[in-house]
C-alpha cells in the first residue's frame, strides 16, 4: 500500500530530471549572442549543426559520456600471442564520441581546411568554440585530444618544415576516422613541471637529420596519439630554455615500424576518466626538430596557449550545463509549498551562478575574436590575445569549480550521486585549474603578457572602445585602480592573482555591457552592473542588502 502523505511531491516533481533536453534550445542567450561574433551567412549554416549538437549533448552524447566515464581506458602491453605490442582499449562509447567530435562535427578539421559543413573556407575560431561550448556540456575529457590535435596542426603549420606539413597536416585535419592522426603534447616531467628550463629529456642528433629522444615524460594525455609535440634538451645545446627544442614525435615511423617509446602506465584520475593520460618512457624515439632550435618553448607556447583557451571554453560550457541543470531543478522542484526558484535565497544562488557563467561566455567569445584578428595580422591583436588567453583560463576555470559545486547543492543529495550529471561536472571542473598551468602559473603569465608584450595597453584599448559604445558607470575609475594594482603586482608577484582577477572582471563587465547594447538585452546589462557591484567594487560584508527580487527574477527568467 502507498503510504505517501497527501500533497507530498512524487516522481518528476520530487526529483526533476532534465535528461533529453536540447541544450542549445535551453540556452536562449546563446542564440542572441552568436550574431555578434559570426557573419550571418555562416551562422545560417551553423544553426542546424548547433541545434543537432544541442540535442545530442542533452541526450545521446551525455549518455555516451557517462558510460565512458564509468568505463575508463585500459593499457594492454602484449597481444594475445605474446607479442610486445602496446595498445589502449577504449570503451565503444568513447569511440562513438570520437566519431562525433572528429568526424561528424569536424572540430579539429574546421580551422585547417575548407569543406566542413560545406563552407568554402576554414571556419573562424568563434564557430569552433560555439560548437565546443555545446560539446563540453556533455563531455569534457575527449575535448582534450580534440584540442591537442587542433593545436598541434596549428603549431605544425606555423613552425614545421614544408615536408612535415605536407605529410601530416592532411591527416591531422581529416574527418575520416581511418585516416585521422590524433595529436598530443608531451611536456611535463616529474622534476620540471612548469619549470621548462629544468627539462631533462634529451635529444641526440641522428645521422639522418632526425633526433633520438631519451627520458621520461610524466603526464601525457592521449598517450597513444599518432603524433605528439615533445620538449627535449638538445645534446650540446645551451643551458636553460635556449637548450630546449621542440620535436615532432610519430607513434609509427614512415616505414611502418613502431617508434621507440613506451607507455609505462595510465593515470587513475579524479576526472576526465573517459580519456587516457599516462606516463611515457622515450627509449631512443626518433623525432623531427621543429622550427628554431633555441625557441622550443616559445613555439610550444603557441600550442599551450591554444589549449589554455580551449580549457576556458570547456569551463564556460560546463558552467552553462551546471546552470541549466540547476534552473531546471529550481523551476520544477517544489518544497514548502513553493517552487524553489520562488525562494529568495535560491534566486540569489542561481543569480551568482549565472553571473560567473555569463562572464566566462563573454570572455571566451571576446578572446575568440582577438584570435581571429591576430591570425589575420591586425595590429595590436596579438598583444590583446596574449593577455586575454591567460585571463580567461585563470578565472573561468576557477569559477567553474564554484558553479558546478553550487549546482550540486541545488539538486541536493541526488547531485552527489554519480548517475546524475553534477558529480562528473564537478570532478572534471577541477582539472581546468591545473591543466596547462596552475592558477599561480597562469596569474604570473598575465603579468608577463601585460608588461613584456604590452598586453595591458591592448586590454585598455579594448575596454575603452567597448565603453565608448556601451558606457558602464564606474568602470573607468575601477580600471584606473586596477592599473595601479597591476603595477604593484609587477613589483610584488604575491598580488598577481588579485590583479588578474580584477582585469578579468573589468574586461568581462565591459564585454557584457557591449553585448547588451548590441542586442538590446536589459538582463545582460544588469549582469554587467552586477559584475562591478559584486566582483570588483568594495563592499561592506556587514551591510544590510536589499536585493531587487524583481530584477533577480527577470534575470533568471531570461537565462
Amino acid at each position: 500500500m502507498n503510504m505517501q502523505p497527501i500533497g507530498t511531491p512524487a516522481g518528476p516533481e520530487a526529483v526533476p530530471d532534465a535528461a533529453g533536453q536540447n541544450l542549445w534550445r535551453a540556452d536562449p542567450a546563446f542564440g542572441r549572442l552568436l550574431p555578434l561574433y559570426l557573419p550571418a551567412e555562416l551562422l545560417a549554416v551553423l544553426l542546424p549543426q548547433l541545434d543537432r549538437l544541442g540535442a545530442l549533448a542533452g541526450g545521446e552524447l551525455d549518455a555516451l559520456a557517462g558510460t565512458a566515464d564509468r568505463n575508463p581506458p585500459e593499457l594492454v602491453h602484449r597481444t594475445r600471442r605474446g607479442e610486445d605490442q602496446q595498445s589502449i582499449l577504449y570503451h565503444p562509447a568513447y569511440r562513438e564520441m570520437e566519431r562525433l567530435a572528429f568526424g561528424e562535427f569536424g572540430l579539429t578539421s574546421m580551422s585547417h581546411r575548407p569543406g566542413v559543413f560545406g563552407w568554402p573556407a576554414p571556419l573562424p575560431p568563434a564557430a569552433k568554440y560555439a560548437l565546443t561550448f555545446l560539446f563540453a556540456q556533455a563531455e569534457f575529457g575527449l575535448l582534450c585530444p580534440v584540442n591537442m590535435t587542433d593545436s598541434l596542426a596549428r603549431t605544425l603549420r606555423r613552425f614545421g618544415s614544408p615536408e612535415l606539413v605536407d605529410r601530416y597536416l592532411p591527416l591531422l585535419a581529416s574527418q575520416d576516422m581511418d585516416a585521422l592522426h590524433q595529436g598530443a603534447m608531451f611536456m611535463t616531467e616529474q622534476g620540471a613541471g612548469s619549470d621548462i628550463a629544468a627539462t631533462a629529456v634529451t635529444a641526440e642528433p641522428a645521422n639522418d637529420g632526425t633526433h633520438l629522444l631519451y627520458g621520461d615524460k610524466w603526464f601525457c594525455s592521449n598517450p597513444d596519439a599518432e603524433l605528439a609535440l615533445v620538449l627535449a634538451r638538445r645534446g650540446g645545446g645551451a643551458a636553460g630554455l635556449k637548450g630546449v627544442g621542440l620535436f615532432l614525435l610519430p607513434r609509427t615511423l614512415p616505414d611502418g615500424t613502431p617508434n621507440a617509446y613506451r607507455i609505462v602506465r595510465l593515470k587513475d584520475k579524479l576526472g576526465t576518466r573517459s580519456m587516457a593520460s599516462g606516463e611515457i618512457r622515450l627509449e631512443g624515439a626518433r623525432a623531427w626538430l621543429i622550427g628554431d632550435p633555441e625557441a622550443g618553448f616559445k613555439q610550444m607556447a603557441d600550442m599551450v596557449n591554444s589549449s589554455r583557451l580551449s580549457n576556458a571554453v570547456r569551463a564556460a560550457g560546463m558552467m552553462r550545463r551546471a546552470l541549466t541543470e540547476a534552473l531546471f531543478v529550481a523551476r520544477n522542484r517544489r518544497a514548502f509549498g513553493k517552487r524553489l526558484i520562488e525562494m529568495p535565497l535560491m534566486r540569489r544562488q542561481l543569480a551568482k551562478m549565472l553571473l560567473r557563467a555569463e562572464q566566462a561566455r563573454a570572455m571566451v567569445f571576446t578572446t575568440a575574436e582577438a584570435l581571429r584578428r591576430s591570425d589575420a595580422g591586425e595590429e595590436g591583436a596579438y598583444a590583446l590575445l596574449r593577455i586575454l588567453t591567460p585571463l580567461v583560463k585563470f578565472r573561468a576555470c576557477r569559477d567553474a569549480r564554484q558553479v558546478t559545486g553550487d549546482a550540486m547543492e541545488v539538486r541536493g543529495g541526488c547531485g552527489y550521486i554519480e548517475e546524475w550529471p553534477e558529480a562528473r561536472l564537478l570532478r572534471d571542473a577541477h582539472l581546468g585549474s591545473i591543466w596547462e598551468g596552475t592558477s599561480n602559473i597562469i596569474a604570473l603569465d598575465v603579468l608577463r603578457a601585460a608588461e613584456r608584450e604590452r598586453g595591458f595597453e591592448a586590454l585598455q584599448a579594448l575596454i575603452t572602445r567597448l565603453q565608448a559604445e556601451a558606457p558602464l558607470p564606474g568602470l573607468p575609475e575601477a580600471l584606473a585602480r586596477a592599473a595601479t594594482l597591476l603595477d604593484r603586482a609587477q613589483a610584488d608577484p604575491a598580488l598577481a592573482r588579485a590583479a588578474a582577477s580584477a582585469l578579468y572582471h573589468l574586461t568581462s563587465a565591459a564585454a557584457l555591457a557591449w553585448e547588451a547594447a548590441q542586442t538590446d538585452d536589459a538582463s545582460r546589462a544588469a549582469l554587467a552592473r552586477m559584475v562591478l557591484t559584486h566582483r570588483v567594487l568594495p563592499r561592506d560584508p556587514l551591510a544590510v542588502e536589499d536585493p531587487d527580487a524583481a530584477e533577480l527574477g527577470g534575470l533568471l527568467e531570461a537565462a
